[in-house]
C-alpha cells in the first residue's frame, strides 16, 4: 500500500452521525475490482413517506484510493431519512462516490423490494 498517510475520521471511533464525505485509503497495488454490498439499505418513499428496503451494490476499479467501509456505512445511512425516488438515490450515490473516490469507473446497482407487484432495479455507471 502507498506510504501516504491514512488518517481515517471514523474508523476506530464512535460515530453516531451520518456523513457526506467518505474516508479514503491510499491504493497503489495495481488494478483490482472491488464490490461492496449493502444488503440492508433503507430510504423513504417520496410520496407516502413509508420505508423502502433493498440492497445497494457498489462496484469500482480504484485508481489512487479505496473507500474505507465504515465511512461508506455512515454515508449510506444518510438515506434512511431521505424521501426520494430509488432512481435519484442510486444516481446520487454514483455521483458522490465517483467524485470523492475518483476511481476509473463505478457502477452502483440498487435492487429494491417489491412495491405494487414490481421490483425496481436501478443501475448507474460513472467513468
Amino acid at each position: 500500500m502507498s506510504k501516504a498517510k491514512f488518517k481515517p475520521k471514523h474508523l476506530g471511533r464512535h460515530s453516531e452521525h451520518v456523513i457526506d464525505e467518505l474516508d479514503l485509503i491510499p491504493w497503489d497495488l495495481g488494478p483490482i475490482r472491488v464490490t461492496l454490498d449493502a444488503t440492508e439499505f433503507t430510504s423513504l418513499c417520496p410520496v407516502t413517506g413509508q420505508p423502502d428496503f433493498g440492497s445497494v451494490e457498489i462496484e469500482y476499479e480504484p485508481k489512487a484510493h479505496i473507500v474505507e467501509t465504515k465511512s461508506l456505512k455512515l454515508y449510506l445511512r444518510r438515506f434512511r431519512d431521505t424521501k426520494q425516488f430509488n432512481e435519484v438515490i442510486v444516481a446520487t450515490i454514483a455521483d458522490d462516490f465517483f467524485h470523492q473516490v475518483a476511481p476509473d469507473w463505478v457502477t452502483v446497482t440498487g435492487k429494491f423490494n417489491v412495491r405494487g407487484g414490481i421490483q425496481p432495479t436501478v443501475r448507474a455507471t460513472r467513468s
